[in-house]
């Protein structure tokens, strides 16, 4: 099938540079052929007017929970290690496969719509995993048309133990009780993955799998070993939450004598293809050793501001030749999967930090969900870039709205002004899935509908949940404080503002 996107305006190739007049954009099947003046030949294919648009290569959201997807705005003002038991209840929401979809569906129709091509989301499927339930999630990505890598959470720790001092603060018949429930063995997870992993290779499937193991803290050194073997077995892309917080860098000096990243790569766990999620608290010898094994620091400014973690040192990895890409997180930390919204905070807030000479501004914003976002992946030939050659995962921008008006520079107006609302046009794989503010492969108003009922039945049970989980809050509070008080680095990246 070929199509035609004719007299637009465009950000063309891997550096978003606006093109000097309007052009037609051909694309055949899945790839662009040819970027041209507009009208220097007769358009093939169906035509997509485009005077009134804006294209750009489509946002790359590096990080997303669908499972949190029923938990949006239930809590606010709880740093990460005080929310996250929230979203990971001590016992099992029970939920339909439907309901999963459904809970798919919340984060995938909101990341369509703010302009996003391409979603990773981490699922977690703890403490049992049910196939039927992982398929919905599968499915709910082929349904809405957008490219998805989806990893399914993998530790093989408990997760309460994820953190130190759990023996000293925890009373014993609760330890007893938590110790006690039944996980999945580290084999019985990697022989379910690997399974994924040949029927939905990335290279083969639009929705494919990716390795997700949870962090280092929730993994032994012997199943981060095998998962690592099991994503360069299989040249998967890989993802895990890597120092999010002070408190995790204390962990880490706790746990192996050393950072993470340090123990991460004295056991040969860092290569390229891999994307370290958050990387907010680092050091200077850190962001070398991010540099020379060519691991991506995924950035998820929306979420880290909501929790509290801080800001990641982004010109120092940046300076130091380290690949950052962008993501948003799930919709429990953060309240939604709009990818227009992390690149607006990525190119303001770091203009809190140094000389106006080093600030990030739009261009790298940009560059980081695009580019960044390809890279990280092992894409950044296909993916990422208005270029001919790579895959037609686009996006169309109205100019016609008052984010663009008047026209003066459309990538920075791009970042700084626009938002969801402007998102006209989106295509994945050379297929338009959503055009002129509707989705064009689902019924997004019925798809509500089902959300809202289905969230009224499984309400109860998340009250329920959150008030069983305050029986270890306590616990953890007094661990995070007692955290706080401990030494890390002098000269690690301030992440946050002092008290």
């Amino acid at each position: 099938m070929k199509t035609t996107i004719v007299n637009c305006h465009a950000l063309i190739g891997e550096n978003a540079v606006p093109a000097p007049e309007r052009v037609d954009i051909a694309i055949d099947g899945r790839v662009i052929t040819e970027i041209r003046p507009h009208g220097a030949r007769e358009p093939e294919g169906t035509v997509i007017d485009g005077r009134e648009l804006l294209i750009a290569a489509g946002l790359i959201n590096g990080h997303h929970h669908s499972h949190e997807g029923f938990y949006k705005g239930r809590k606010d003002n709880l740093p990460l290690e005080l929310w996250m038991n929230y979203v990971r209840p001590l016992k099992p929401i029970e939920m339909s496969p439907r309901d999963i979809y459904l809970r798919t569906m919340i984060g995938a129709i909101e990341a369509v719509r703010s302009g996003t091509t391409t979603l990773c989301d981490d699922t977690n499927q703890s403490p049992r995993i049910r196939p039927d339930h992982v398929e919905q999630v599968f499915q709910a990505y082929e349904d809405i048309g957008i490219r998805a890598n989806v990893g399914i959470t993998l530790f093989d720790r408990p997760f309460f133990r994820a953190v130190p001092f759990v023996d000293e603060e925890f009373p014993k018949e609760l330890l007893a009780e938590l110790d006690g429930t039944r996980m999945y063995s580290g084999a019985e997870l990697l022989d379910f993955v690997r399974g994924l992993a040949r029927t939905r290779h990335p290279s083969t499937n639009r929705v494919a799998y990716m390795a997700a193991p949870s962090a280092p803290q929730r993994c032994t050194e012997e199943f981060l070993l095998d998962v690592r073997r099991m994503a360069d077995d299989f040249d998967l892309p890989l993802m895990i939450h890597v120092q999010e917080t002070r408190m995790q860098v204390v962990t880490g000096q706790l746990f192996y004598g050393s950072t993470m990243i340090e123990y991460l790569d004295r056991i040969g766990f860092m290569k390229p293809k891999t994307a370290f999620i958050h990387g907010i608290w680092l050091n200077p010898r850190e962001i070398e050793i991010l540099a020379r094994t060519g691991v991506t620091i995924q950035h998820n400014p929306p979420s880290n501001l909501k929790v509290g973690s801080g800001l990641a040192p982004v010109r120092a990895l940046l300076k130091a030749g380290v690949n950052v890409s962008m993501g948003t997180d799930g919709c429990g930390s953060i309240e939604g999967t709009d990818m227009q919204n992390a690149l607006y905070l990525t190119a303001l807030l770091h203009k809190l930090r140094g000389e106006h000479t080093d600030w990030v501004g739009a261009e790298e914003a940009f560059y980081a969900a695009t580019m960044g976002g390809a890279r990280a992946l092992g894409r950044d030939r296909e993916l990422g870039a208005v270029e001919a050659g790579r895959i037609a995962d686009l996006v169309g921008y109205r100019l016609d709205s008052i984010p663009f008006a008047p026209l003066n520079n459309a990538l920075n107006q791009l970042v700084y002004s626009a938002s969801r609302a402007e998102v006209d046009l989106v295509m994945v794989d050379g297929e338009v899935i959503e055009r002129g503010g509707k989705l064009t492969r689902i019924d997004e108003a019925a798809i509500i509908d089902e959300i809202r009922e289905a969230h009224s039945r499984i309400e109860p049970q998340l009250s329920a949940s959150e008030i069983d989980v305050e029986r270890i809050s306590p616990h953890y509070e007094r661990i995070f404080r007692r955290c706080q008080c401990m030494d890390i680095a002098a000269d690690t990246y301030p992440a946050r503002f002092s008290h």
